[in-house]
């Protein structure tokens, strides 16, 4: 979402830091350039405006003008105020110490908002959570077979009604878990195409009703300064904790992620960058402002990468790229974990320095798909010695993965590069404290 953002605030950071000396007019033509990038990524003015004034009276401090590295302070500046923009610090959903945690969902239909309740379930099954879904959105046609079908490949259970009546659906679900000693209750509410009056007495009425430990807003990233608009309304009237922004991985221009925070006062919690229902991320508003700034967030990628790859599987691949021994099976273990985190897109966007070199490069994630297939259509044998994959072995797999023999010559060609390059760093004594650090800190 942020691509052109980030890379438009990349040349006009570059313009002021490469001129070597800081000056007030040089700032000063550089924060209206920025100011101008901001509005035209659907930044609310209010907030470009006062974003501007922050970053300007901090510029122009003695300390910024007078240092030896004005460029590396004025980048410093700008990262320091995107994160206060963003909320300053991570902030985390209530969890009752004891007793049912109930947890209300509140948006517009459309936003995500039942997806985003079996998200939330599954996170919090993964730490040890008893999980009850109640479903209260009776209106929208389909909504609560939706709800029971994400819940269902979940093993959580879902409370609904036969009746149009949401507020006995909430009334009888909170009885059922604490009958049956559930210790989180997820309401999801039912939402409209655009904000109305009945629509906001009813989560209104229930939340008076509930009491929730937590009200969760859910909108749509993507809607611009709609997106603001809603989370302004919704707050005024049933006074969420905090919000939650979805198809964070859309090509909208990040407007609404910037603006919400500053205009409705509430922090964002959680951002969803995906259909799946892994693709849910805790929101970061320093990591954010330092992929939107270009620098990466090799952090998270890292967090990624341990929830994926189990750590006696990380210290058996260490040992082995130690050796040089590395092979196709080695690799194609490798694939699945890199599948399992995400799109290569968003992975590629969190290594530093790489998010704006790839600006409009399509990266084509089903690549990787085809060098899986090549690599099932191996013998086991074949993976473990490619040296054995001569002219008759080679055409057996493109047939068998349904690919060019071209497409396994290059597959077997970078294999043997990247083969290559481990040997030459376990040659310069590879420092295993590294990838032990990667897996553990």
């Amino acid at each position: 979402m942020f691509e052109e953002l980030s890379y438009k605030l990349d040349t006009a950071i570059k313009k002021v830091t490469g001129q070597g000396k800081l000056t007030e007019k040089n700032i000063s033509d550089s924060l209206r350039e920025i100011r101008r990038i901001l509005l035209d990524a659907d930044v609310n003015y209010l907030v470009a405006k006062n974003f501007i004034e922050e970053v300007n009276k901090k510029a122009l401090g003695q300390n910024v003008l007078n240092s030896i590295t004005p460029g590396q302070l004025i980048t410093k500046i700008i990262y320091d105020e995107l994160t206060q923009l963003l909320g300053g610090a991570r902030q985390e959903i209530k969890i009752n110490a004891s007793g049912i945690t109930t947890i209300l969902i509140i948006g517009l239909q459309g936003s995500g908002k039942t997806t985003f309740c079996a998200k939330i379930a599954k996170r919090l099954k993964e730490q040890g959570r008893r999980i009850l879904l109640i479903a209260a959105d009776v209106y929208r046609p389909a909504a609560i077979d939706q709800l029971k079908t994400l819940a269902d490949s979940l093993a959580i259970n879902v409370y609904s009604v036969e009746e149009k009546d949401p507020k006995k659906a909430v009334s009888e679900g909170l009885a059922s878990a604490k009958q049956n000693n559930y210790d989180t209750v997820i309401i999801d509410t039912a939402g409209r195409l655009h904000v109305d009056e009945e629509m906001m007495n009813e989560a209104s009425a229930i939340k008076d009703m509930v009491q929730p430990t937590e009200t969760l807003f859910v909108v749509d990233s993507m809607s611009g300064q709609d997106a603001v608009n809603s989370a302004k309304a919704f707050n005024e009237k049933v006074s969420y904790d905090g919000i939650v922004l979805t198809k964070l991985d859309g090509d909208a221009r990040g407007g609404a992620a910037l603006s919400i925070r500053s205009i409705v006062g509430k922090p964002i919690k959680f951002v969803s960058n995906g259909e799946k229902l892994k693709d849910l991320e805790l929101f970061y508003p320093d990591r954010l402002a330092s992929r939107i700034l270009g620098k990466g967030d090799i952090v998270s990628l890292v967090e990624k990468a341990q929830e994926n790859m189990e750590n006696m599987e990380a210290e058996k691949l260490e040992e082995k790229i130690r050796k040089n021994k590395f092979d196709f099976e080695d690799f194609l273990k490798q694939i699945k974990a890199i599948k399992k985190m995400g799109s290569l897109s968003s992975l590629l966007s969190m290594v530093p320095g790489l998010g704006n070199q790839l600006k409009n490069a399509q990266i084509d994630d089903k690549a990787i798909i085809k060098v899986e297939a090549i690599i099932n259509s191996m013998t086991l044998r074949e993976r473990k010695e490619p040296r054995i994959l001569n002219g008759n072995r080679r055409k057996r797999i493109a047939r068998g993965s349904g690919t060019s023999i071209q497409d396994v010559n290059r597959l077997v060609k970078q294999f043997g590069e990247m083969k290559k390059m481990m040997g030459r760093l376990t040659k310069k004594n590879f420092n295993s404290s590294v990838m032990r650090n990667l897996k553990y800190n």
